[in-house]
């Protein structure tokens, strides 16, 4: 639902030519979640699967049958890379496994994306993204960072630990798309989401292999600041040493109270630690998010800024930059969404299509590419296959 279709966004923004193939009648489980636009739930109002499958062709196809299959196996002879995001085994149990497939295209660059990997005492598990993101351990040590450690463990927002999964998978896939074309074998990567996630987190998972020690659940590293509130949003802030201190108190104007025999070094602080987030909170409240964040930065304060979705879409840096761009879309209308994260000199960043509606390019590519004629898809149709 994101790993694998984030992963095929990435190459599809690269210049790749991604065909995403889609059950017919039903489609992507993205299309079913949210958020819609004005909250009218339909299968061509979902941001969650607009942002996944811009620049993508779009059809549908039925691997229960043997048509089906048939078709689908004429595609991979004419593609380099397939990218499945199944359950464990949904294309073995079609007679579309790897084997099969790497016999039709010894080239095939084939990536399978699974929560614990083709091989283990868990090969078979499913998972949701819930599951996933906490068998890698991070939401143990979530929240880190943070004053509350007797909270239980948390997962990140909506489906972070998925997207980590799609750019290791999108990395791994164009690695050995790269070893294809300099050595003419294809190959299967099997990509675990647990171990991709453990491999996000690994600073903190490798407490314990090394040191015996688990690390402790909300320790901030510091004992003043972290995540705090102000006049109109949050800020974190971190201090690790007496410079960092030094710089917050100028920030502050240089308050009496901060010159106090109590608050001189980092010991008197950890003793008074209440007592100085209550006087810190009580400064931060009385000025923005904004002001705090560019003052700190020309101070060298070690501060960071808590922006919203509508601060990012108001940010006059990703303005001047392009980031959002706006897509036409048959049902949605005029669409904003992300474009990508990084900018090439030679090669810029195209907007080649919006979300492609459920089998909107069936007749692009099973007629003009496949040769089937018109009245084969009309059947094809009526038969469920396509």
């Amino acid at each position: 639902m994101v790993a694998g279709p984030y992963c095929t966004k990435l190459l599809a923004d690269l210049g790749a030519e991604v065909i995403k193939v889609e059950q017919p009648g039903v489609g992507d489980e993205a299309r079913a979640r949210g958020p819609f636009l004005n909250s009218i739930p339909n299968r061509e109002r979902s941001g969650l699967f607009f942002y996944l499958n811009t620049n993508k062709l779009g059809i549908t196809l039925n691997l229960e049958c043997a048509r089906g299959r048939d078709i689908f196996k004429e595609l991979v002879r004419r593609t380099d890379i397939l990218v499945e995001d199944k359950g464990p085994g949904a294309l073995d149990s079609t007679g579309l496994g790897y084997d099969v497939l790497n016999r039709l295209d010894p080239l095939l660059v084939m990536t399978s994306i699974t929560p614990f990997g083709q091989s283990g005492p868990y090969m078979n598990y499913k998972a949701y993204p819930l599951n996933s993101f906490h068998s890698c351990g991070e939401g143990y040590v979530t929240p880190g960072q943070n004053p509350f450690p007797e909270r239980p463990p948390l997962r990140q927002g909506k489906y972070v630990g998925e997207y980590e999964v799609g750019i290791h998978a999108a990395l791994a896939t164009l690695g050995a798309l790269f070893y294809q074309r300099a050595t003419g074998v294809g190959q299967r990567l099997d990509v675990s989401k647990q171990e991709s996630l453990i491999a996000m987190s690994t600073a903190e998972l490798s407490f314990f292999p090394n040191l015996g020690v688990i690390p402790t659940r909300g320790t901030r590293g510091y004992t003043v600041g972290g995540i705090m509130p102000c006049k109109n949003g949050f800020v974190e802030i971190c201090l690790y040493s007496e410079q960092d201190w030094q710089g917050l108190v100028k920030l502050m104007g240089e308050p009496e109270w901060a010159k106090g025999e109590e608050y001189k070094d980092t010991a008197s602080r950890a003793e008074h630690s209440s007592e100085v987030q209550q006087l810190l909170t009580d400064w931060l409240m009385q000025h923005t998010m904004e002001e705090i964040y560019q003052r700190g930065q020309k101070l060298r304060v070690p501060i960071g800024a808590y922006y919203t979705p509508e601060d990012l879409l108001n940010s006059a840096h990703l303005k001047s930059r392009n980031f959002f761009a706006e897509f036409e879309h048959s049902v949605l209308g005029r669409i904003t969404c992300p474009t990508a994260p990084y900018r090439f000199s030679k090669t810029p960043w195209r907007k080649e299509r919006a979300a492609p509606l459920l089998g909107e390019h069936n007749e692009t590519i099973y007629h003009t590419r496949l040769g089937y004629s018109k009245e084969d898809l009309a059947t094809m149709r009526g038969l469920g296959i396509i």
